[in-house]
């Protein structure tokens, strides 16, 4: 009582969508692979867990949604966002709220596990970045919408070709969560993805479950770990600015194929002492004003500058990170770093915005 529905493959929805495969499992929810018997076309139906607390989310998510496809409609930038299609309660062991969604092809990091040490071609990484930003700025402005969990697991490929479009389905295997493969020099195809077909897919972003308004946060944690936003961590008020940080930290991850923080617990600290760790050795002292605008900062500062459980902290540099451990030539290295640190700026009303962001040489060049 109050799980998830028990979805079976074949079973029908609204007496229209057939279950064909699982396509995921979260807290929340259930994805699974629908075919519109009525269309004729895939979709993907989440199927939320029938608590009441889920139920009210589903409420939230639904509103969240029919902005976004409210607002689709005056400006084309929102093409880079998931669109429901329908939604629609059943009644199976308890009540169900349905989401359906529009079907696309596995997560972006299905396709970084092809590129685990070196990182997606700079071309493709520049594409989909001014897809991703493109798709914050509608919903920043157009919608006052903060997404809450950009990250590699919530950018969805497409492909408009309808030969690429079924490949990367394919890939799903229906529910197991495989690498798309791509074809090497002599290498046979079979169901991989020419390299040459990169520029060809497009990015969308997906996942509104966690989403809120920016004049109404949901939840004072937010954002998974490795991209949670340092005014997050702290404990500070957020806005649109820590979906920017997580797409500076999504941005290194698709260039080099690591993530930028990957914190982990010690014996005598947490994961969020470890993770300020992190960026402080990376990005610098955290400006008194900043580390101490929180009545409770005393969870991780002893005094301005000073981690209360991490007393040694080894600085590393962003240039140092690059050229010593990717091999980047400084050539490379200098526009990526000037495009990458102002998503990364402490202060969050002085960090760059999803427009400016998008107006840098970098991702034109």
């Amino acid at each position: 009582a109050g799980g998830h529905h028990p979805v079976r493959e074949g079973e029908v929805f609204n007496t229209r969508y057939q279950a064909l495969c699982k396509l995921g499992c979260g807290a929340f929810a259930t994805v699974w692979l629908c075919q519109d018997m009525r269309r004729k076309k895939p979709v993907a139906v989440k199927v939320l867990k029938s608590r009441e607390g889920f139920a009210e989310a589903a409420q939230d998510e639904v509103a969240l949604l029919r902005c976004v496809s409210s607002m689709k409609k005056k400006d084309r930038a929102g093409e880079n966002i998931v669109c429901l299609l329908d939604d629609f309660r059943m009644i199976g062991e308890n009540g169900f709220h349905i989401l359906l969604l529009s079907a696309l092809g596995p997560s972006l990091r299905c396709l970084m596990g092809n590129y685990a040490a070196q990182g997606l071609p700079s071309p493709f990484v520049k594409k989909s970045l001014q897809q991703v930003l493109a798709g914050l700025h509608f919903l920043h402005k157009r919608c006052r919408i903060i997404h809450t969990d950009i990250k590699p697991e919530n950018i969805l490929l497409y492909g408009h070709d309808k030969s690429l479009q079924r490949l990367l389905f394919d890939t799903l295997d229906c529910g197991q969560r495989t690498d798309l493969k791509l074809k090497g020099p002599g290498g046979d195809l079979g169901n991989g993805l020419e390299e040459s077909d990169l520029m060809s897919i497009e990015v969308k972003i997906a996942d509104l479950g966690s989403a809120c308004w920016t004049y109404k946060p949901f939840s004072k944690e937010i954002q998974t770990q490795p991209y949670r936003a340092l005014e997050v961590l702290l404990g500070l008020d957020y806005g649109t600015p820590a979906d920017i940080w997580s797409t500076g930290c999504l941005a290194f991850e698709m260039a080099t194929g690591e993530c930028l923080f990957d914190p982990q617990p010690g014996k005598y600290f947490s994961r969020d002492d470890d993770h300020v760790a992190r960026i402080i050795e990376l990005l610098g002292r955290i400006p008194p004003q900043i580390a101490f605008s929180w009545n409770k900062s005393t969870k991780f500062f002893s005094r301005p500058g000073a981690l209360l459980r991490i007393s040694r902290l080894c600085p590393r540099s962003l240039h140092s990170i690059l050229a010593d451990r990717h091999s980047w030539t400084k050539h490379e290295i200098t526009p990526f770093t000037s495009f990458l640190l102002p998503a990364l700026q402490y202060a969050p009303d002085r960090r760059a915005t999803a427009a400016q962001c998008l107006q840098h040489a970098w991702l034109s060049a």
